[in-house]
């Protein structure tokens, strides 16, 4: 094949449409217990995660909480991915394995954000979040007290989670969606150095943590006494003036090992000793691989 302006404009073509594909084959899991803020700086700052929105009888003057200064922030980071093909490869027409790498490069980049928000998910028990404890912790302070949503064990990790509030326990922050972008100059250093043209995807993106009152972690085994403790947990979180936050759990979230114990919890009509299941259908149920 010749190498002309038109034939790598009609192969990059093949290469944009199929990553297009990829990416919009992908069926995201993130947003089912993440929220989406657009980032429009390097980072970005979430002082007014340490008020958690709660009504109070208004008596005399307004009472108005001082901000804090532990400023928590999420720093965006850079991601990339790169095609190479190589210009004999072209000349020789041997193209016909690209549009599937092209494809799955949309794929890699449309799932970047549920490993983000799954990663930041799994670490929470040792990343802090806006009150200066890690997120899933047993000594959040509320009041004049100490709140736990952390259960510690020698299991695989499990989550109940309530994602019915605008703002979701986890945060996924975008400055850059990702796009591809090619370098098909003969006088660029790629093809002139390398003979190779070259199609880029990058993104800029990353993940960090809400309101820790929205979610309960556990390591403990996957047991109805230990989902009806996290749920209580929750269910029973207050405002630092001590008013009930009204959170209801709603999304349980565990990786492979612990599918089987999960729907016997939320699906099944009866308990093993032939009762009436009292927790069917309390949490819907998120399964992911990405949960080790």
């Amino acid at each position: 094949m010749q190498v002309t302006t038109d034939a790598l404009r009609a192969f990059g073509g093949v290469i944009r449409k199929e990553f297009q594909n990829g990416f919009a084959g992908v069926e995201p899991e993130w947003n089912k217990f993440a929220s989406m803020v657009n980032s429009t700086t390097s980072r970005e700052t979430y002082a007014w995660l340490d008020d958690f929105p709660a009504m109070r009888e208004w008596i005399g003057d307004r009472h108005r909480k001082e901000l804090k200064e532990r400023a928590y922030q999420v720093r965006n980071r850079d991601f990339e991915a790169t095609i190479r093909v190589d210009r004999n490869k072209f000349m020789d027409n041997e193209l016909g394995t690209y549009s599937t790498v092209a494809n799955s490069l949309g794929m890699s980049a449309a799932e970047n954000p549920d490993i983000l928000c799954f990663e930041t998910l799994l670490k929470g028990n040792s990343n802090e979040c806006y009150d200066g404890q890690n997120f899933f912790d047993t000594e959040h302070p509320v009041g004049k007290g100490l709140v736990s949503n952390y259960q510690d064990g020698g299991g695989n990790p499990w989550f109940l989670l309530c994602t019915t509030r605008p703002l979701k326990p986890i945060i996924y922050q975008q400055r850059k969606k990702a796009d591809l972008v090619a370098r098909l100059d003969p006088t660029s250093d790629n093809v002139f150095d390398r003979r190779e043209y070259e199609w880029g995807a990058d993104s800029r993106e990353a993940a960090g943590y809400g309101f820790w009152q929205m979610a309960f972690m556990s390591k403990a085994t996957l047991t109805p006494e230990n989902y009806e403790a996290a749920r209580a947990a929750v269910s029973s979180f207050k405002s630092d003036e001590d008013r009930p936050l009204g959170l209801v759990p709603n999304l349980l979230v565990c990786g492979p090992s612990l599918e089987g114990r999960a729907r016997d919890i939320l699906l099944k009509e009866r308990t093993t000793g032939g009762e009436d299941n009292k927790w069917k259908g309390t949490a819907d149920l998120l399964m992911s691989g990405r949960i080790a």
